[in-house]
């Protein structure tokens, strides 16, 4: 326990916790995303079990997210599946019309939140390990700590979204957005992408234009076969 009186594990706990503030934003926007389709009992369950999930995945993939992330195209399938979760949230969404609102299944939910958070959580975690040093107490404590964070942020998120619907298709363009980010982050287009560094700006905004485009596709087809 002498660790808890040095100086370092303070300032390296501050930098986990300040870490997972920055990163932890689209996380919690695809459990907003996710759980608001939830009746209202369920959403709290809904959010806790992501949120959870969210840290958790964070700390088992430190250990093996640097080798994950060298294998070539692994990036391009986390990527493409972020915006194919992006869409789906987007599209299942209904627009209101003066019906009753149709809510989804809770393990409909869970399971988009758990698919989401790990291939975001890739990334992430490099530098969340960089900054706990080789720690695992250090890296657990401060990864713990940002749980109630993610929670206040997806709750806060999921009444944003219901007072104002256009923070739905902002937060499936932020998933989109982060899925092409994913895309060309990966190894096998690195050379690419260090002669063209502009490409990362333009998959990224693709990736968001795709989502909203198609998923508002989507939104609109039931109303036109009715």
């Amino acid at each position: 326990m002498e660790y808890l009186q040095t100086a370092d594990f303070w300032i390296g706990l501050l930098k986990i916790v300040w870490i997972n503030i920055i990163l932890s934003g689209d996380n919690a926007v695809v459990i907003a995303m996710a759980a608001r389709s939830l009746p209202p009992a369920q959403q709290r369950k809904a959010v806790l079990f992501g949120s959870g999930a969210a840290v958790v995945l964070r700390i088992v993939l430190t250990v093996v997210a640097a080798k994950l992330l060298a294998l070539p195209y692994l990036q391009i399938v986390g990527g493409a599946l972020l915006l194919w979760i992006g869409v789906q949230l987007l599209g299942d969404e209904e627009e209101d019309d003066g019906k009753e609102k149709e809510y989804g299944s809770m393990m409909a939910a869970v399971r988009t939140i758990l698919l989401a958070d790990l291939v975001m959580s890739l990334d992430n975690v490099i530098a969340v390990a960089a900054a706990a040093q080789g720690s695992m107490v250090l890296l657990i404590l401060g990864l713990a700590i940002s749980i109630p964070l993610v929670i206040f942020g997806s709750t806060l998120m999921i009444k944003l979204m219901e007072r104002f619907p256009i923070i739905i298709m902002l937060g499936a363009a932020l998933i989109g957005w982060v899925g092409g980010e994913t895309m060309i982050s990966d190894v096998s287009v690195h050379n690419v992408l260090a002669a063209r560094p502009w490409l990362h700006y333009a998959a990224a905004a693709a990736g968001a234009a795709f989502v909203v485009i198609v998923g508002r596709a989507l939104q609109k087809r039931p109303h036109a076969a009715v």
